[in-house]
């Protein structure tokens, strides 16, 4: 009896008797099942093309994918004893980014890696759904030694004809939980994951200071409204004296899967159940949450706001945002700051600015003018000589420094001076005899 060689494993030539080859029973009605699908009639006429399989394999010949995925005859056309390559529809070592001799271990920690990136509850952009049903499928199959030695020899068609499908599990999520189960999982998933403590989201509040209360820090009551847990319920959301059943919509599953028959193949479309919300249970709901475990309220708190904030802060208040689900922690407190500008001093960093007018006398000649800072009135000399636009520092008179109050920026005094548009007659008669002398000065001295 003639034999082909078959991507290393050898199946009857066209027009002869089937037989079981040796070896295990899995990869024998592997290599009949991908012969039976890729091998066409040698020239085309009608009752010679059909499949190469007994009658108790007819049933991979008869399934409307495999007709499908069938290829024409004209692209298969070999000479006897030619050797033909059955590819996989999927590449399931690219899917999980392995080499195809990575051990069990490297395939198992390319999967949780990805199955955490592209998990439905954490990855929400469109296609990530998808990607998460092909990630676990390529795991499932490359994580069983049987499978994968079939994969390896036959490709995807390989494992079909032996009878394994892609999968045992209908549901991805069990696969996901598995193995997520004993390592604190991901908030998602399935029964288990969604009946675990979920911590409760933050909450917000805007709060707005004065320039000082900014610059030194302040100590603030705030009223805030946030969920705090239900004390008729104690937080579970059931009413009082009744206990929660497995919900009868999804087993207790906590996520419902509708397959659809389509000409290429059966899809499965995995949702949250809409009875129990995901949590695989049903109860009473209480009277006064509603079911939700939380109820609103209005609460004053105490805020300490320190030193050196400006507009665009943002304060961390621990544990005082909404309270969590299933006895899961409360979340986080921001307060955003807003600040008021004060009409004299501007601040810019830890450094205040501030705008000083002298006339131009005391330019000439310096003198002594009060200057406000953000602590008091402080006298400046100002230079004799001093020149329009000159910046005088008063050292550690700014802002301090967020998180260190002993250290302080400077306050920076623009001089600017001021020249009068109309001068009496006394004045002028001064000022003309100030420019003779001084063109006599300039004369002597060239």
């Amino acid at each position: 009896m003639a034999l082909v060689q078959f991507s290393g494993a050898l199946v009857p030539q066209l027009g002869e008797k089937p037989r079981l080859l040796p070896g295990s029973p899995a990869l024998a009605r592997a290599a009949y099942a991908a012969d039976a699908r890729f091998l066409a009639p040698r020239n085309g006429t009608r009752g010679r093309g059909k499949h190469l399989v007994s009658s108790s394999y007819s049933l991979h010949s008869q399934t409307s994918s495999e007709r499908l995925n069938h290829v024409p005859s004209s692209r298969f056309r070999q000479k006897r004893g030619s050797r033909f390559v059955v590819r996989a529809e999927a590449d399931f070592y690219s899917v999980l980014g392995v080499s195809r001799n990575a051990s069990k271990s490297e395939i198992k920690s390319a999967y949780r890696k990805l199955a955490r990136s592209y998990h439905p509850d954490v990855n929400k952009d469109p296609g990530a759904e998808q990607k998460f049903k092909d990630i676990s499928n390529a795991y499932e199959v490359l994580s069983d030694d049987e499978k994968r030695a079939i994969y390896d020899k036959y490709g995807e068609a390989g494992l079909k004809g032996a009878g394994m499908g892609t999968g045992d599990y209908s549901n991805p999520f069990d696969l996901f939980e598995s193995l997520f189960e004993g390592f604190g999982g991901m908030g998602g998933g399935g029964r288990a994951a969604r009946n675990r403590p979920m911590q409760g989201d933050d909450e917000t509040y805007n709060l707005v200071l004065n320039f000082k209360e900014a610059v030194f820090g302040v100590e603030k009551e705030i009223e805030i409204t946030r969920l705090e847990g239900c004390t008729t319920c104690d937080g579970t959301g059931a009413k009082p004296g009744t206990k929660p059943t497995t919900c009868k919509t999804c087993g207790g599953q906590g996520q419902v899967v509708s397959s659809t028959r389509t000409p290429l193949g059966i899809f499965q479309q995995v949702s949250t159940c809409n009875t129990c919300g995901g949590t695989g249970e049903f109860s009473t709901p209480c009277n006064t949450c509603g079911g939700d475990g939380r109820v609103r309220r209005t609460k004053r708190i105490s805020l300490k706001v320190p030193a050196g904030v400006d507009s665009g802060s943002r304060l961390r208040v621990r544990s005082e945002g909404n309270a969590g689900r299933r006895g899961g922690p409360p979340g986080d407190l921001y307060v955003f700051i807003d600040v008021l500008s004060d009409p004299v001093l501007k601040r810019d960093g830890t450094n205040i600015l501030y705008t000083c007018k002298v006339s131009y006398i005391d330019a000439i000649l310096g003198t002594t003018v009060k200057v406000p800072t953000v602590d008091r009135m402080v006298d400046l000399k100002i230079p004799s000589g001093t020149q329009p636009g000159t910046t005088l520092v008063m050292s550690k008179k700014g802002v301090p420094l967020l998180g260190k109050s002993n250290a302080r920026g400077d306050q920076l005094v623009r001089v600017q001076v001021e020249i009068p548009k109309r001068l009496s007659s006394d004045e002028r008669k001064l000022i003309e005899e100030l420019a003779n002398l001084n063109k006599a000065q300039t004369a002597n001295s060239r």
